[in-house]
């Protein structure tokens, strides 16, 4: 009988494709089934961490199966195609909406002003461009050269805002972290102000740390400056992670819209809002601080469509995830949610924090992730690093990052503990065990590891 290739008879590891390398610089001459294609495509993540014991990631690893099904069914719908998708830009009008009121938007018009963004990046993005125009407008109306902007934050910015200060040229004016100001130095940052600064960038939730800055003392502060100087200096709020937590967490803890000079804040849906990656929310306090030249229109959709972001095409899935979380948690859920997170990442720390070997960086969490480093003592004597300890918890399939602080603290090595949706006080258990038996065997090392000796022909010492 003649043999059929191709026809689903041969089976797909008795198939001639599994037995070549997968391509890798030209696309196949021949077409591949479908069944032998996927199984190639899903062997290359076999080796992998699994997405739930990345611990280094803050984007959402978990959703639920009808969320998950809703994202999929969506998978082939582009937002921007409004003609063809009204109901999507609805839902994301609605989504704006419901972020601006969780963060006090005082705005009385029905549609809130904001935008969706592929993610808290380019939500960011949005928020310095408009602060930039602003103050580009301020100072052409009063006849001022307008060709040295200038923005300030601390040390613990994401990459984000370094691509945003080269992009458009703006100088970057960072304020130190360090032991004595782990936060944004308030005072430091008002001293580095002056006619040219198109804003503030504070930060809830610092990607470094966890640590939230404290916008209510910069907007005190803030208000002070302005009133003396006659400026108008606003303030972005950078709310990656705590825009999603401290509603829920801390509701009374004003660092929102609630602040005079808050003019802007972006977060990120894709992070502790709970949706899968790809997505980011901007909101302004008012329409009048939405500049009208970032808002580009065209017709040849089908009709006359108004788009703010810096992408024009985007899925709309991650907007129906996003409606979809708003509606099935409600404030409620989302509490539960980031409650659970909140007191695994707790139990955490204290446990790390019980070992005579770590010392945790700050002494109280304030969103569920925190970093800590080697005490000062036994890392004296100690033959290994937390890079060891790293790849011994990547052996169990763990990934929690080991890495050097920012400027001016760049000899401190932490690693850092991020507890998303799918984290259980079980797989907290099994953590902390894994972290044990990893120091239990780092600690029977008869020579230093090749990281140690680096540091020691550096003269370094890892910790502070």
């Amino acid at each position: 009988m003649k043999r059929r290739d191709k026809d689903g008879v041969t089976p797909i590891f008795g198939s001639p494709e599994m037995r070549e390398p997968a391509p890798a610089e030209f696309i196949p001459k021949h077409k591949t089934p479908a069944e032998i294609a996927y199984q190639i495509v899903k062997d290359e993540t076999f080796p992998q961490t699994q997405p739930r014991l990345n611990l280094a990631t803050f984007v959402t690893t978990y959703m639920d199966d009808y969320g998950t099904k809703l994202m999929n069914d969506a998978i082939g719908i582009n937002y921007i195609d409004e003609t063809e998708y009204p109901r999507v830009a609805v839902m994301c009008g609605r989504c704006i909406n419901m972020v601006a009121n969780m963060w006090h938007s005082p705005e009385k018009d029905d549609w809130k002003t904001g935008a969706v963004g592929i993610g808290s990046s380019e939500a960011c993005m949005l928020g310095g461009v408009a602060a930039w125009l602003r103050w580009r407008e301020r100072r052409k109306a009063a006849g001022k050269p307008y060709d040295k902007p200038n923005l300030v934050m601390s040390t613990g910015y994401q990459v984000v805002w370094e691509k945003f200060c080269q992009l458009w040229q703006i100088e970057m004016r960072t304020v130190p972290l360090t032991k004595k100001h782990p936060t944004l130095d308030i005072e430091a940052a008002i001293a580095m102000c002056d006619e040219n600064t198109i804003c503030i960038v504070p930060i809830a939730g610092v990607t470094w740390t966890g640590m939230n800055d404290d916008v209510e003392a910069l907007n005190n502060a803030l208000e002070t400056y302005n009133s003396v100087t006659g400026y108008d200096i606003p303030i972005h709020v950078d709310a990656a992670s705590g825009g999603f937590i401290l509603p829920f967490i801390d509701p009374n803890k004003k660092w929102d819209f609630r602040l005079e000079w808050v003019h802007s804040i972006s977060t990120s849906g894709h992070k502790y809002g709970l949706v899968y990656p790809g997505l980011g929310w901007v909101v302004w306090k008012d329409k009048k601080f939405l500049p009208e030249e970032m808002s580009f229109s065209v017709n040849y959709l089908g009709a006359n469509i108004s788009q703010v972001g810096l992408n024009f095409s985007r899925p709309a899935a991650q907007i129906l995830g996003q409606y979809y979380n708003f509606i099935h948690l409600g404030v409620e859920g989302y509490k539960e949610i980031h409650e659970n997170s909140m007191n695994i990442a707790q139990y955490c720390h204290d446990e790390i924090g019980k070992m005579s070997c770590f010392t945790n960086y700050a002494k109280k969490i304030e969103n569920p992730l925190f970093i800590w480093y080697m005490n000062e003592e036994y890392d004296k004597t100690a033959k290994w690093t937390l890079f060891d300890l790293q790849d011994k918890l990547m052996q169990k399939g763990w990934m929690v990052p080991a890495y050097t602080m920012p400027k001016d603290i760049e000899d401190m090595v932490v690693m850092r503990i991020v507890v998303r949706q799918g984290m259980s006080r079980d797989m907290a258990d099994m953590l902390i065990a894994d972290i044990n038996d990893a120091v239990i065997e780092l600690e029977k090392l008869q020579y230093p590891t090749p990281s140690r000796i680096e540091a020691q022909k550096k003269g370094k010492v890892f910790t502070h």
